[in-house]
């Protein structure tokens, strides 16, 4: 039986516009286990990056508990949860937020210090991280204005995982890059989740939602399906069809 490593109890997420009263999420039990890559999909406005940011402890839910294996986070304050965060959440965006300043390696080793004063520990790990997912040293001390937009993201995943976080959350990670880039970077995050990271993202592309293993499907801020398609293998026409299958019954 798969461990529930964060999971969310009435979830509800409401905003004020224009003096009406809009619900983004409603009333949301939600599990996400450990070592799965969940995707979350649904139409523009279903309030898929409004779950995400509540799940990491970016945004504040109006009512509902989330708890992060034993501990309820919805009641610590900003300061305990920003601590929390750096602990326990990797995040990699659609945008990549390196530093200009600064050198790939420099980025990674400065998010590494947030939790540890182990310079040598921490740029080791860096290293052994960056080989992983395909950049070699003669790119390590680039800044970030000098890579790709597929390295750069690449890089952003490993400044990610250098905390060793007890979940990914990625936000459309590919949504700007080329296509050869975006499938370099969904390898890296089937290879990291192979290894046993778990990974929620975030997504409306086709392509990147069939490296995931658990698909849910969010409309009017609620879980309305969801397709459980086992882990990547590669290209299969069986897993395609069942995606496909789902998502129209969906109404995506």
């Amino acid at each position: 039986m798969q461990r529930a490593v964060l999971k969310t109890s009435k979830l509800s997420k409401t905003f004020s516009n224009g003096g009406m009263q809009q619900h983004i999420l409603k009333n949301l039990d939600l599990e996400i286990y450990d070592g799965d890559f969940t995707v979350i999909m649904g139409s523009s406005g279903a309030g898929k990056s409004t779950l995400l940011y509540a799940l990491s402890g970016m945004d504040k839910p109006t009512l509902g508990e989330i708890y992060f294996g034993n501990q309820e986070i919805t009641g610590l304050n900003n300061d305990k949860l920003a601590i929390f965060r750096r602990k326990n959440c990797g995040f990699v965006f659609q945008q990549i937020y390196l530093l200009d300043n600064m050198s790939v390696m420099d980025n990674i080793i400065a998010c590494g210090l947030l939790l540890s004063d182990n310079k040598k520990e921490i740029a080791e790990r860096a290293g052994k991280l960056l080989l992983a997912v395909g950049l070699k040293e003669n790119v390590w001390h680039k800044f970030p204005s000098q890579l790709s937009g597929g390295e750069a993201q690449r890089g952003g995943i490993v400044r990610a995982l250098i905390n060793t976080p007890g979940i990914l959350f990625a936000d459309e990670p590919t949504g700007a890059l080329n296509s050869s880039s975006g499938n370099a970077v969904l390898n890296v995050l089937t290879e990291v989740n192979e290894k046993g990271q778990s990974i929620i993202m975030v997504t409306h592309d086709l392509k990147s939602a069939l490296r995931g293993s658990r698909i849910l499907y969010l409309k009017d801020g609620s879980v309305c399906g969801e397709c459980k398609l086992g882990t990547y293998k590669g290209e299969d026409e069986n897993r395609n069809a069942a995606l496909l299958s789902f998502l129209k019954k969906m109404g995506w």
